[in-house]
């Protein structure tokens, strides 16, 4: 199952969740109106039918409009995405320059692990206060995405350990679980809500007694015991969209990192420790489904999580139930230390050689869409390697607040001469000369950076970026804006790495109305798909010819029984504007067929530069399909 399988598949279970919905709403409307006839047609209303029936009605309406106007509310409350999440549980922030070794390793994997999915790092939040061990993923979208771990996480699993559980929360980054749970958390609120006012009214309504009161407390006794049906219906609808999905979160991390042993070994840490897996949270209710491990303990038809033995059978075979007392025991005389396990075990491994640009891949399309939103082993190591490449003066300026804003101008700077001294001066007059100033000496710095570490540069100064107040973002969007179309000529990466970050501070900005797949076919966006295709033909080849050919490969791909001429813009910037948002909103099977035309027409040839890839990654994430640092070549 690819990455546009697993989206569609996350699309499906939002609309089963709109269902379940209403089917619980409905459920808990029949039992309100039950409970009132039976009250109620019992006090002596029963002797007018018309006044029994518009009680009924004015109870349903009323019942609609708590449970919406809850729902409602909580939605609201969640429109600033993952990191809302995280604080509601009292998530710690972990700086970007923490100098605390445990914060430290986390950033690190999650870095590394951001980096080979090709999206920008997170928010990284600890669970101070949780011993257990678990985690969770939470947003709207990867630009306003959150990683939260708990303490017991940090401080009992290894390297790898930690690895596997936050390439398990990737992968619901990724599949666009995310949205779904933030959604779930939202709808459920407004079933739950019901029993939340009953209890206030029978806690403030207590002094109430004489018979005037009466059918105030029975309406909340009403409301409390429906509640309660919510919280019945809820359970069963968390239970039944989030269950399977875990085993597919476990499936993906293993091929994420290729070994099996780290996964496994946090889920038996998980079973071998008194603590297992449990939050003490009094919210945990409302995020059970999104965690790693159950945080609960529900029963097995309330479990929003498959047993956990069988989610470390399903990785190793051959461990037995028997096994855990055998966890229990050693670990209660010798608890875990993940930093101590890290020293023995050696897990500092030796980075390998990045490629130069102008190195050349052999690539076949469809091994290159089957990686979009699926990082491998492979991913995650050259990852660490791109990190590492990254000299010290850029790294620690793409982690520091101040630092994030001209670093990431500087990175949309043309080379030296009049295109660059233009891009100066619409920097100076949006902002001051100061920034103008930063912004060009980082332009220098990156002159000889090589280009496959643009982007992991740009994915790493994104948590530092959304600290800056929302006008000095907007702001920002439109120096990105400005320095990619000043006059003369700018790269096409240059171009598309511009308009990315716009979209990625935009989303970040507003998590609430962030980008969701589309629904648009691919054959009514051809115009679109065209002009993508000639633009991207013309910036890979000197001359018209094997421009043509290439642009021909791609058509031939996408659209094989169209007659459409090369015809390349002669403005490319504006035609791309004009494209963009519409091949956004192209249905998931479309883009992926799109995609397969684009790496046919940069390698018509069956080769692809190590520039021309990462020209691909930048537009590909423009698309909102994430390619990993390196692509798949043939074999």
């Amino acid at each position: 199952m690819n990455f546009f399988a697993r989206q569609d598949l996350a699309r499906r279970r939002s609309r089963r969740l709109v269902v379940l919905f209403v089917l619980a709403v409905l459920a808990i409307v029949l039992a309100v109106d039950f409970l009132f006839l039976l009250f109620f047609g019992g006090m002596g209303t029963a002797s007018d039918p018309g006044a029994t029936a518009g009680g009924m009605v004015l109870a349903t309406l009323l019942t609609l409009g708590i449970i919406g106007a809850g729902s409602l509310y909580r939605l609201a409350s969640l429109r600033q995405g993952g990191a809302a999440v995280a604080m509601q549980l009292g998530g710690t922030p972990v700086p970007e320059d923490t100098h605390d070794f445990h914060y430290r390793r986390l950033r690190n994997v999650v870095e590394e692990v951001a980096i080979a999915s090709g999206v920008p790092v997170p928010q990284i939040f600890v669970l101070e206060h949780e011993a257990g061990i678990n985690a969770f993923a939470a947003g709207y979208a990867p630009s306003d995405a959150a990683i939260a771990v708990t303490r017991g996480a940090l401080d009992k699993l290894n390297r790898d350990e930690l690895q596997g559980v936050i390439a398990h929360e990737f992968s619901h980054v990724l599949n666009g679980d995310m949205r779904l749970n933030i959604r779930l958390m939202g709808v459920l609120f407004g079933i739950l809500v019901l029993a939340v006012v009953g209890r206030k009214i029978l806690l403030y309504g207590r002094g109430g007694r004489s018979k005037d009161g009466m059918p105030l407390l029975v309406a909340a006794l009403v409301l409390m015991v429906v509640g309660y049906i919510g919280l019945f219906f809820g359970r069963l609808i968390k239970a039944g969209v989030s269950r399977q999905r875990e085993y597919l979160a476990d499936a993906s991390a293993v091929q994420f990192t290729r070994q099996t042993t780290g996964l496994s070994g946090a889920l038996k840490k998980i079973a071998g420790l008194p603590a297992g897996s449990k939050l003490e949270s009094g919210d945990t209710e409302e995020i059970s489904h999104m965690l790693f491990g159950d945080g609960i303990g529900f029963s097995s038809m309330f479990a929003t999580h498959p047993p956990l033995v069988e989610r470390i059978q399903a990785l190793e075979p051959s461990f037995k139930p028997a096994m855990v007392a055998d966890l229990v025991a050693r670990w209660q005389m010798h608890p875990p230390s993940g930093l101590d396990e890290d020293l023995a075990l050696g897990l500092a491994a030796e980075s390998p050689a990045l490629p130069r640009d102008q190195a050349e891949l052999v690539i076949a399309p469809p091994a290159v869409v089957a990686q979009v939103g699926t990082p491998r082993s492979d991913d995650y190591v050259r990852a660490g390697a791109l990190v590492d490449a990254l000299p010290e003066v850029l790294r620690q300026a793409a982690h520091e607040r101040e630092e994030a804003v001209p670093l990431l101008l500087g990175l949309l700077m043309a080379e030296a001469g009049p295109m660059r001294e233009a891009q100066q001066f619409e920097l100076a007059a949006r902002h001051d000369e100061r920034l103008a100033r930063q912004s060009l000496d980082y332009a220098d710095r990156l002159q000889e950076l090589p280009r496959i570490l643009h982007l992991p540069l740009a994915a790493m100064a994104m948590p530092a970026l959304r600290k800056r107040p929302r006008p000095e973002l907007e702001k920002f969007m439109d120096s990105c804006f400005a320095l990619s179309h000043a006059d003369g000529r700018i790269s096409l990466f240059e171009y598309c790495l511009g308009r990315l970050l716009r979209v990625q501070v935009r989303d970040a900005l507003d998590p609430a109305r962030a980008w969701v797949p589309g629904h648009r076919q691919l054959s009514r966006c051809a115009p679109q798909a065209i002009t993508l295709l000639a633009v991207l033909a013309q910036a890979g080849h000197a001359d018209t010819a094997s421009a043509m050919r290439a642009y021909l490969a791609g058509l031939q791909r996408v659209f094989p029984r169209l007659d459409a001429p090369y015809r390349p813009p002669a403005d490319p910037q504006r035609a791309m504007d004009e494209v963009w948002p519409v091949l956004d909103e192209v249905d998931l099977i479309g883009k992926e067929l799109l995609l397969e035309g684009l790496v046919a027409a940069i390698s018509h040839d069956g080769r692809m530069s190590v520039s021309e890839a990462e020209l691909l990654r930048v537009v590909c994430a423009s698309l909102h399909c994430p390619l990993p640092p390196m692509l798949e070549q043939a074999r």
